[in-house]
């Protein structure tokens, strides 16, 4: 892993960032689930938190626990995005090792299963170096398999492990409005609570361990089908002459309303494929699905179709544009060109 080092960078001291505004800090969000509302004060226990992985989803994730009052130190691959971290109040540490020497909870929020793996279980990773009773948060999408096997390593090093990822892109990690599908002990979601409410608006504790990711291979299962089917629908109404402003605005006020239709739509219109998420990543976590699917037994006729799409589409070259680049393979298979 990272050369271990004792160096960190630490934010310009409050007198020199005076001049510039602060943004709101995103508030907690009302709803119900089986744990309690915490409090503020519970926050406490959680007070110093390491963020490993400053990616499109876990910079601003990141950036809004420094807002809500954290002590967050963040580490990445790449250094400028520790840098910009540092810039909004946060720390920055040179390796795994130093971000995580003296944090009450540990954020991983990685690419693939091997990633984490390598981050949490190996040499020089996380649970070689975090104090026993450290609660560790993936918020990665990683197969259900990996999440179980991870939580028991670190139980036997006497950490605490929650799977923990989420949904919303990059516009609900900025929002602080992601869904937090978690899986875990009951105890270990409720310290883990007020970081949550800070994260999203919908954090839910849906079973043991691996249950969270679980959930969001079921979810992302679903939001590929939707996209799959917007990028129909679009290519349909053009092909008919329809205005497509005025078609998906009325689309969405009906039973084919969607948060993805919401939050793509006009994007899709418009060819705007700046990635709030990744073809790359939408075409791993489909592989999770067929995988488990058929580890189970459960038959998954569109979804596997749909994954042979987004897999094209990846191996076409195209898996660093946003997943609604469907849209370019549904004109591609209409022999349409926008």
């Amino acid at each position: 892993m990272d050369p271990l080092s004792p160096n960190r960078t630490r934010p310009d001291p409050p007198d020199a960032r005076a001049a510039a505004p602060n943004p709101p800090r995103p508030t907690p969000h009302p709803h119900t689930t089986t744990a309690t509302t915490a409090t503020r004060g519970d926050t406490m226990a959680l007070q110093k938190i390491a963020f490993v992985g400053l990616g499109i989803m876990g910079l601003p994730m990141a950036r809004n626990l420094v807002r809500a009052g954290y002590t967050v130190t963040g580490h990445n691959r790449s250094r400028g995005k520790v840098d910009a971290l540092v810039a909004d109040g946060g720390v920055g540490a040179d390796s795994v090792a130093d971000a995580v020497a003296d944090a009450d909870a540990v954020i991983t929020m990685l690419p693939d299963s091997p990633d984490v793996e390598a981050l949490l279980a190996g040499e020089g990773g996380v649970f070689s170096h975090a104090r026993p009773g450290t609660l560790v948060i993936d918020m990665s999408t990683i197969r259900p398999d990996v999440s179980r096997t991870l939580a028991q390593q670190g139980q036997e090093r006497g950490l605490k492990v929650l799977d923990a990822p989420v949904s919303g892109g990059e516009a609900g990690a900025i929002e602080g409005a992601l869904s937090i599908m978690v899986g875990g002990e009951q105890a270990d979601f409720d310290t883990a609570r007020p970081v949550f409410d800070v994260l999203g608006k919908t954090p839910v504790l849906v079973g043991p361990h691996g249950a969270g990711q679980t959930v969001k291979a079921a979810n992302q299962l679903i939001v590929a089908g939707h996209l799959q089917l917007l990028a129909e629908a679009l290519v349909f109404l053009e092909a008919h002459g329809v205005e497509t402003g005025p078609g998906l605005e009325v689309l969405g006020g009906g039973l084919a309303g969607s948060t993805v239709l919401q939050r793509k739509g006009e994007a899709m219109r418009e060819r705007n494929f700046q990635p709030g998420f990744r073809i790359a990543l939408h075409d791993k976590d489909l592989r999770i699905v067929t995988d488990a699917a058929r580890t189970s037994g459960v038959t998954v006729p569109l979804g596997a179709q749909v994954a042979q799409l987004v897999g094209s589409l990846n191996r076409q070259g195209h898996g660093d544009l946003d997943h609604s680049a469907l849209l370019k393979l549904v004109e591609e298979l209409s022999g349409r060109k926008h």
